[in-house]
């Protein structure tokens, strides 16, 4: 497969799967904001953070709305050109690369990346956003699991298909690490114990961004635990959504690709993703709090950004013109 065509299909999914995130993350944040209504102790502006922490775009977002509010957050998040990881812009980014390789996906592919991308473009969007935000995003989600499932249906699945998922589970794996050190790291509010009604409403919050909830509490019974919570997103084998099974999932997808076996490497790529999934399937949520949890996640982060690098070098090599983050 040509170069161009692996990087066009690898950002096409990259960008889809990081609109569907984002939707997520602030759709989830405005069911929060209801349930922390009664909440003395809670801060509305707080709960809004969070967000723009984990698209590290908090200087831009400073700069556009000199009085931060839930309004501007979601504007920032949803529709905001100068924001590159708005959804409008991955959305327009996710586009672009599909129509570069059009004779790679199929024609329901397209049309489905089309209809999603004019959407966001449109007056109805921006009179969602303002009016009814939380239908908004549940559109954008809906329009990339559609996408997703046209994909799984309509593509052949060979080289192309597995770019396309090796794509999605890095950027998912990424943004899961992302949610996950936001909440324990930045999130919790001075004061508030853990364990208190506050906590405990954002820690649900976190396994619905993840969507979650329900897995998670077919496993754990009882009260939702930091401790808990942690180690289904991070170490659960079988959850899609699970840092671990992204990683099993595109590691065998690169492996795929190559036609190596799973137990060698035949590219730094390879070799990369090899290392990080053998240290999630032996690790464990004790081992994990004791290394520090911060400092795991954000170790996860920077291995599956080498891990990117690695992918568009050895399969990319001839166009940079994407970022890696």
């Amino acid at each position: 497969m040509l170069s161009r065509v692996a990087d066009s299909l690898y950002w096409m999914s990259r960008y889809i799967e990081r609109a569907e995130n984002n939707a997520r993350i602030a759709e989830v944040n405005l069911q929060m904001l209801l349930d922390l209504t009664n909440q003395d102790e809670a801060d509305p502006n707080q709960q809004w953070d969070p967000i723009i922490s984990s698209l590290e775009e908090n200087e831009l977002f400073a700069s556009l709305y000199p009085t931060p509010d839930g309004k501007a957050v979601i504007d920032f998040v949803s529709l905001q050109k100068k924001n590159p990881n708005s959804i409008a812009s991955c959305l327009t980014r996710a586009r672009e690369n599909a129509r570069t390789t059009s004779e790679q996906i199929s024609s329901e592919m397209w049309e489905q990346i089309n209809r999603l991308y004019l959407f966001a473009k449109s007056d109805t969007a921006k009179k969602l956003v303002r009016t009814s935000p939380y239908e908004f995003f549940k559109r954008i989600i809906t329009g990339s699991h559609l996408f997703q499932g046209i994909t799984d249906a309509t593509m052949t699945h060979g080289e192309g298909w597995d770019f396309i998922r090796i794509g999605k589970l890095l950027e998912r794996a990424d943004c899961t690490s992302r949610l996950l050190d936001i909440k324990y790291h930045i999130l919790l509010p001075s004061g508030e114990k853990v364990g208190g009604n506050i906590d405990t409403i954002q820690w649900m919050s976190v396994l619905r961004s993840c969507s979650a909830l329900e897995a998670y509490r077919k496993l754990y019974f009882g009260q939702v635990a930091p401790w808990k919570v942690a180690e289904f997103i991070i170490t659960h084998s079988a959850f899609p959504r699970s840092i671990r099974f992204s990683v099993d999932c595109f590691d065998a997808a690169l492996h795929r690709i190559s036609g190596s076996a799973e137990t060698k490497y035949d590219n730094e790529a390879e070799r990369l993703s090899g290392r990080l999934r053998y240290d999630l399937d032996y690790a464990t949520i004790g081992e994990i709090f004791k290394f520090g949890l911060h400092e795991y996640l954000e170790k996860i982060q920077d291995r599956l950004a080498e891990i990117d690098h690695a992918i568009l070098a050895t399969y990319c090599a001839d166009n940079t013109a994407e970022p890696s983050s």
